[in-house]
């Protein structure tokens, strides 16, 4: 009766906020009174029969609500990326169809979507690596305490296995903006010494963001490699046809990912950039040189990255002139990069030495960068802020480097 006569006199004007307020709080304190008599008449009933509200209806933990710290990263299952169902797919995606609306009908519209950014483990991934190092073609685990084995880094430094080369994760970065049914590319970073995929590819060096802001129709794949170690060993990337088939298995995550399983195959042709920071030269140089897919590799972007590999960074650009290759450097990979412009000059290839021109197929670029200009944000500022957008933004924008499905090698 109080909460029906309250409503009464507020009939035939606004509310009043502090009355509502005071009217809430007698509502509750009323109905407390109230049930409170009722439950203490039937609470010796529901006990007895073990049916009580707390039974039913158990007060959820707050580790069910919250994430822990550890979670701050997306985590997704394979699960949560299942096709849909059989009648859900015979529903074009253009099919007009009804709606309680003024207009009779209206047209499809994809629901918008956010960027995703995720971690997925692969098998074909750089590690774990149980084989040969190509450098001394002994057994890259060379070092064993126990049961325990791990590496002697080319510093003298051991590192173990478990620690350090045994994550097989991948970040994959898929942009609200990316349409499979528009040509594309698959961006693959190597990151280099001292990283890990959340810490530094993601937050630090901003590479996901930097391939969202260029707008172009892009795929990130970054492959954990040595974790948060001074080492640039290649793991698997060293095998014959390891590339290969690193981009076989992601192609079919990526049309899992992107909820059309259907779609692997064209991910599975799509042209690839690489893109190698720091120590991620060596994992670069040999993909491209015993990789098996080298002629699907429209670009090769090195960011102070050329310590040592030329003649496989020059082969591949003599032998693969429909593509693209930058090399950005810092006084600290200056000799390498003045010695491989000149082997290709030797080789009559054309070298440019700045990137204000337009990125074309064949273009080879080395930029140097001057003081100020540190190694340790590289990634994020060289010739230019965000320099991998940079590129990505010149070859999107470039008609004769125009983003394909099957790349080609004819110049």
């Amino acid at each position: 009766m109080v909460p029906l006569s309250l409503t009464l006199v507020q009939c035939g004007k606004a509310p009043d906020p502090a009355a509502l307020a005071a009217n809430s709080q007698a509502n509750v304190q009323a109905n407390v009174q109230v049930v409170a008599k009722t439950n203490s008449q039937t609470s010796n009933a529901r006990v007895a029969s073990g049916d009580t509200f707390e039974d039913r209806f158990p007060a959820p933990q707050f580790r069910e609500r919250f994430p822990s710290a550890s979670e701050s990263f997306l985590q997704r299952q394979m699960s949560d990326f299942s096709p849909k169902s059989a009648v859900q797919r015979q529903i074009p995606e253009q099919a007009p169809y009804k709606v309680a609306s003024l207009e009779p009908q209206v047209p499809y519209k994809r629901p918008a979507r956010e960027d995703l950014t995720t971690l997925v483990s692969m098998k074909s991934s750089a590690f774990p690596y149980f084989g040969n190092n190509p450098a001394s073609d002994a057994p890259f685990l060379n070092i064993s305490k126990g049961d325990r084995r791990g590496h002697r880094s080319y510093s003298g430094r051991v590192y173990w296995h478990d620690e350090t080369y045994s994550d097989s994760r991948v970040l994959v970065h898929v942009p609200e903006h990316f349409d499979l049914r528009k040509p594309g590319v698959i961006v693959v970073f190597f990151h280099g010494n001292g990283a890990t995929l959340e810490r530094d590819v993601r937050d630090r060096q901003m590479v996901p963001k930097q391939v969202t802001d260029s707008g172009a129709n892009a795929i990130l794949l970054a492959p954990q490699m040595a974790v948060d170690a001074a080492d640039s060993s290649a793991g698997k990337f060293w095998q014959p046809g390891g590339f290969k088939r690193f981009m076989e298995e992601s192609a079919t995550h990526l049309a899992r990912l992107t909820g059309d399983p259907n779609s692997a195959r064209a991910f599975a042709n799509m042209p690839i950039v690489i893109v190698g920071y720091s120590g991620g030269f060596l994992p670069t140089a040999w993909s491209l040189e015993v990789g098996g897919i080298s002629d699907r590799v429209r670009g090769v972007v090195l960011l102070d990255a050329v310590y040592g590999e030329m003649d496989k960074f020059a082969s591949w650009i003599e032998n693969h002139r429909s593509g693209f290759f930058v090399s950005a450097y810092t006084r600290y990979t200056a000799r390498r990069d003045r010695e491989l412009m000149s082997m290709l000059r030797q080789k009559g290839i054309s070298v440019a030495e700045d990137m204000d021109g337009p990125l074309r197929p064949g273009s080879v670029v080395f930029v140097e960068t001057g003081e100020g200009i540190t190694h340790r944000d590289y990634v994020t500022r060289a010739w230019t802020r965000d320099p991998l957008k940079d590129v990505l933004v010149k070859m999107a924008a470039t008609p004769s480097l125009a983003l394909t499905r099957v790349a080609s090698t004819k110049p």
